[in-house]
């Protein structure tokens, strides 16, 4: 399996599709690659119900900025790796007062890494241009810059899943 980009809305159902094409790839070992920083209680809530949901079969990698790096230091046959998810990645990215220039430098470090990768990798993202225009700069620049990470990433993957209400529909490979 080449990589993977799975997308969706939010509540889509993305999550639970990429857990389910990880799980079914016949390897020993699985890494789950967590972009989030619970920085409350919700979140932390939302962390601890999708550990329960992958189970103690994974091992968990940290990583809220150097996503790049992340993924081929834990790149390896045998392996299956999901990144969850890149949009909070990109959130970490803009509140780290990176330029919409930096992020998609930072997007193509990410998609040499996935593309080099010797085990499949499996993105997940928050299509997030369907919406309206936001009225404030700081929620435009996510925005724009998401909706070009989503571009670079989508060509870099060989497979791009879009779900929609817990249905995948498959759109490139």
């Amino acid at each position: 399996m080449k990589p993977v980009l799975v997308i969706g809305g939010c509540r889509s159902g993305k999550s639970s599709i990429a857990l389910d094409l990880a799980n079914a790839q016949d390897v020993s070992e699985k890494v789950f690659i967590a972009t989030c920083q619970p920085l409350d209680d919700e979140m932390e809530d939302r962390v601890a119900r999708h550990q329960a949901d992958r189970g103690d079969d994974w091992q968990t990698v940290e990583e809220p900025v150097e996503l790049a790096k992340a993924v081929a230091d834990n790149a390896r046959p045998g392996r299956v790796i999901l990144v969850d998810c890149l949009t909070l990645w990109i959130s970490n990215l803009v509140l780290a007062d990176k330029t919409q220039d930096q992020i998609a430098d930072k997007a193509k470090e990410l998609a040499e890494a996935i593309q080099k990768a010797p085990c499949p990798v499996i993105l997940v993202s928050n299509e997030v241009g369907a919406g309206i225009v936001p009225e404030n700069a700081l929620s435009r620049l996510f925005r724009d810059a998401a909706g070009k990470v989503n571009q670079i990433m989508a060509k870099a993957c060989d497979q791009v899943q879009w779900v929609v209400a817990g249905i995948p529909v498959t759109i490139k490979g």
